[in-house]
């Protein structure tokens, strides 16, 4: 019973990866813009993040006791400026330029990458101690997880991102469905002229979606190194990998935040399995991991067979919007 506590504390951490960056996603598209630069976007914000973690270790004395409120702060703040630099640039060439969205988001991942390295390359010296440390404050569970049993280890005794991620999907779903501005946004995603004619500033609402859902992408960027890796940013090329599975996660929650919270769930647990289940030959194992690929495809043959409206994406998504056509 104890293992596979651990296994699925393990695959929640993992899924919450996928939401930060499903999220993101999800209002980035919202507004029509396919954004496929996720991935190195993940990867500044998770640079900047431990960039954060290392500015403020550093200001400590020796063993001074890092305060858990700045250590977060901090840390998440510039995790999201370093994101939104990839989503400035994202959004400059694609809304004021008009330049092609698939190619300017695989440049941005390309960029990304590289930029993350870099900005690592300057913080690693100090990596093995500041990191050890700051990964505790981020792991931080609830006092009285441990006291609960199973229930208190499967869904209390994890840190605060966690819970943040939750709370976001749902006040996301909400702000879309039942508020004006996430009216008007999914208006600009659907048919961005007609939002126009309305008096909506296509543009400002396009900005404005890109650089908040690149921030969101960015905190599961720093949330990836300090819980999910547990403080470290060896193996971080895999965080390539998750920002792929995050873009597959939105075809698979049909653009709805709600669904991408048990979703995010589901494709963690297919993820960890290979490594979970014991005795597990190669060929399985690699069938595990195309699990999240396969079903994503299911989802969208079945969306595109019964045609349901509820479960498409923005009529506009990938489309340029020229004014002067209107």
């Amino acid at each position: 019973m104890g293992d596979y506590i651990v296994h699925i504390v393990t695959a929640i951490g993992v899924g919450i990866v996928f939401l930060y960056g499903c999220l993101g996603e999800i209002l980035t598209e919202k507004s029509g813009h396919l954004n496929l630069g996720i991935p190195g976007i993940m990867c500044m914000g998770a640079a900047g993040g431990c960039y954060g973690v290392s500015v403020y270790m550093g200001t400590l004395s020796n063993n001074a006791e890092p305060s858990w409120f700045l250590l977060l702060f901090i840390s998440i703040i510039l995790a999201a400026l370093f994101a939104c630099i990839g989503g400035l640039i994202y959004a400059f060439l694609t809304v004021s330029l008009r330049c092609n969205q698939n190619v300017t988001g695989l440049a941005i991942t390309t960029f990304g990458s590289g930029f993350a390295e870099y900005v690592m390359s300057m913080v690693k010296s100090n990596e093995g101690t500041e990191f050890a440390i700051a990964k505790l404050k981020f792991k931080a569970s609830l006092p009285f997880a441990g006291n609960l049993g199973w229930f208190g280890q499967i869904f209390l005794s994890h840190g605060f991102l966690v819970y943040f991620a939750i709370v976001l999907a749902i006040l996301m779903w909400f702000t879309l469905k039942k508020t004006r501005i996430g009216l008007n946004l999914c208006a600009v995603g659907e048919n961005p002229a007609t939002a126009d004619a309305a008096g909506i500033n296509v543009t400002a609402y396009k900005y404005v979606a890109i650089l908040v859902g690149s921030a969101i992408v960015g905190v599961g960027g720093l949330f990836y190194v300090m819980d999910s890796n547990n403080g470290s940013w060896e193996n971080a090329s895999t965080l390539l990998a998750y920002g792929w599975l995050a873009i597959a996660l939105v075809i698979f929650a049909v653009w709805k935040p709600n669904f991408a919270i048990l979703g995010s769930i589901l494709f963690g647990i297919f993820y960890i399995a290979p490594n979970a289940i014991k005795g597990i030959d190669l060929a399985t194992m690699k069938i595990f991991k195309i699990f999240p690929y396969l079903i994503t495809v299911i989802v969208l043959i079945f969306t595109s067979v019964f045609d349901s409206k509820n479960a498409q994406p923005p009529a506009g998504l990938g489309l340029t919007y020229f004014r002067e056509d209107r």
